[in-house]
């Protein structure tokens, strides 16, 4: 049997054995782990124990005072909100089956106190519809109210409520002529039917024309970006000192909402209007005693200025000299154009207006016309028109 000469020493494979550093590093991964969710778990415990269901401490102001501009905005609606008014508009109507009268709601706006007779402002337009008005004061007492005149034209009425006098709290008057853009305005009123609501802005613009109802213009109206909603019409524009500055009568917007842009009849023009509604039940304004053509024809037709269409016999116009169109063998013939009012230049009818606001009746004018290229200049004495 052979034997190697050179016999091979073979050693048993040694078992498999885990490395040291795995240990460590499997040892550190669960303690951090177990770091991890005790970390987590105190974190819960610690919100859970500082929720709190008691109400929190109040804040303080730094000074426990409210500014001067906040403090005077509260004093005047403190001290003018009661001079406020709620109007609601009404049509009588009887009932065909049972023949009984009722009143029905034609439309809500607000007023303000004028005097302590118990007359109330407020716009034509809040009135128009209907044939009688409920007053509502601020303290929620409602009477009947009589209407004692209009002027549609700048969009002006005036009420009259048996009221007690101590209830009554009239307006201090301002004046709209000193506005400047950017004053402080305050406008109270009852948009929505919301009683006795505030809105504050400032004086956005001046000088701003807007129509009547009856399509006349509107002239020196104050623009304003104080709110004023349906609701609010006919209700005061006071200055910071609570001085009735204007009637809160449009806003500018397609949708009817609050668009940034509302006006108001100023306060000027109130004050000139009212005793006369006063004292007439309508107003006298002054005027030549013509009818004229509209501006859209006239532009049409190559005219600057206000062409006369008729005048009134017997009017100032007439006695004046002034004529119209007349009627000729081959057509119309235009007469006599309005070019200037003492020195106001007239390009159409707003700037005749405007001029003739200017004056009360009895006033003499120079009236300067052109007729067919000859230009002359005659005195007219103002007359009342209605």
């Amino acid at each position: 049997m052979s034997q190697s000469l050179y016999p091979v020493s073979r050693e048993p494979t040694p078992p498999y054995r885990e490395s040291s550093v795995t240990k460590v590093l499997a040892l550190l991964l669960l303690v951090v782990a177990g770091a991890l969710v005790f970390s987590v778990v105190q974190q819960r415990r610690q919100t859970e124990h500082y929720v709190s269901f008691e109400p929190r401490p109040v804040a303080q102001r730094p000074d426990d005072k409210l500014g001067a501009d906040e403090q005077s905005t509260i004093d005047v609606f403190s001290k003018f909100a009661r001079s406020v008014v709620h109007i609601t508009s009404l049509e009588t109507r009887r009932d065909r089956m049972t023949l009984n009268d009722a009143e029905i709601p034609q439309g809500v706006g607000s007023g303000f106190v004028w005097d302590q007779d118990g007359h109330i402002v407020t716009n034509y337009h809040v009135v128009q519809m209907g044939n009688s008005a409920a007053v509502t004061l601020n303290d929620n007492t409602t009477y009947p109210a009589t209407l004692v005149g209009v002027a549609p034209d700048k969009d002006i009425a005036v009420l009259h409520i048996d009221a007690p006098p101590q209830k009554l709290l009239p307006l201090p008057i301002g004046q709209s002529a000193t506005l400047r853009v950017g004053q402080k305005v305050l406008a109270i009123g009852n948009p929505f039917g919301l009683d006795q609501t505030l809105t504050t802005g400032v004086v956005s613009g001046l000088g701003r024309e807007i129509k009547s109802v009856t399509q006349r213009s509107i002239f020196d109206v104050i623009q304003t970006d104080a709110s004023i909603n349906p609701g609010n019409s006919g209700g005061p524009l006071l200055d910071s000192a609570g001085r009735l500055i204007g009637i809160n009568t449009a806003i500018y917007s397609p949708s009817g909402a609050n668009a940034g842009i509302g006006f108001a009849v100023p306060v000027d023009t109130v004050n000139a209007i009212v005793p006369q509604l006063l004292k007439h039940g309508k107003v006298t304004r002054p005027g030549l005693g013509i009818a004229q053509v509209p501006d859209q024809t006239a532009m049409q037709n190559g005219i600057d200025g206000v062409a006369i269409l008729r005048v009134t016999p017997g009017s100032a116009a007439d006695r004046a000299g002034l004529v119209g169109v007349t009627q000729e063998p081959d057509g119309l013939r235009v007469g006599d154009v309005i070019v200037k009012l003492d020195s106001t230049d007239i390009h159409r009818t707003s700037d005749l207006y405007r001029a003739l606001d200017a004056h009360s009746v009895g006033d003499e004018v120079d009236v300067t016309l052109v007729n067919r290229g000859h230009r002359r200049t005659v005195k007219v004495k103002l007359q009342a028109v209605q």
